[in-house]
């Protein structure tokens, strides 16, 4: 039998990389998908391509009315929500005294008030129809630590890590599970933009950063969207019933914990 079948799933910043390969998967496993993106058009060609399990909404994180009419429209397509995945998020770079109020705002209100406040509106709808839920949020290797040119984003990504902590520990009264995923560096286009901040301010070539971070990898490579869809499927299952407030390393061996 298929782990997620009979689910129905929401996943934001789903029309690419990370969070298509998330719908693949839970397709494949034989759930529902709604593909959430601030990029309708891209979005709908994405739920095109999986067949009649996914559909496209638009959602752009940073704008509450938004959040609200992808959920309610969700729900009225696909009857429910039994699993978010908190995909959508940036990446930004930039030496401590380079950092301006308008990046550290822009960052945070799409990586962090946007995956807590999706986080409240689908809970909401969990709470209500009684049945419990999973809750999935993508924090990163670079919330584990800090690193010099990537301050906001890795504080960003740690307060994912104590944001799924805290929901985990008030929601699972309703039968929610919240944990998260911490990747390590995976490949993919959204790379170029990571390899263009740093060849700025190291001076290296383009592609140079790339090539160094994979080859430091102890598994010996950068991760793929692809590596990270098992845990995915696992704790959207019934076999993370008993995981509360959990950050998962699925980084290749960049970090241990």
């Amino acid at each position: 039998m298929k782990r997620l079948a009979g689910k129905t799933a929401l996943i934001t910043g789903a029309a690419r990389g990370i969070g298509l390969a998330f719908a693949e998967a839970y397709v494949a496993e034989g759930a529902r998908v709604a593909i959430a993106d601030i990029d309708i058009a891209r979005a709908r060609a994405a739920a095109a391509d999986l067949g009649a399990a996914a559909i496209a909404v638009e959602m752009d994180v940073t704008r509450q009315d938004s959040i609200d009419t992808a959920v309610a429209e969700t729900l009225d397509r696909l009857g429910q929500i039994d699993i978010l995945i908190n995909n959508a998020a940036i990446f930004s770079a930039a030496p401590i005294v380079e950092i301006t109020r308008e990046d550290f705002d822009r960052v945070f209100k799409i990586n962090v008030s946007g995956a807590l406040f999706t986080m409240q509106a689908v809970a909401k709808h969990m709470i209500e129809r009684g049945q419990g839920g999973k809750i999935i949020n993508m924090a990163s290797q670079a919330g584990r630590r800090g690193e010099a040119l990537v301050g906001v984003y890795c504080a960003s990504k740690a307060a994912i890590i104590s944001l799924t902590q805290s929901a985990g520990l008030d929601l699972i009264k309703h039968g929610i599970n919240v944990n998260a995923i911490a990747p390590g560096v995976v490949d993919g286009e959204h790379w170029d933009g990571v390899d263009a901040f740093f060849a700025k301010y190291e001076n290296k070539a383009p592609g140079q950063k790339k090539r160094e971070v994979g080859e430091a990898v102890p598994f010996g490579r950068m991760g793929t969207a692809r590596d990270l869809t098992g845990m995915a499927v696992f704790l959207a299952s019934h076999e993370a019933d008993y995981i509360v407030a959990q950050t998962y390393n699925v980084d290749g061996g960049n970090w241990m914990s």
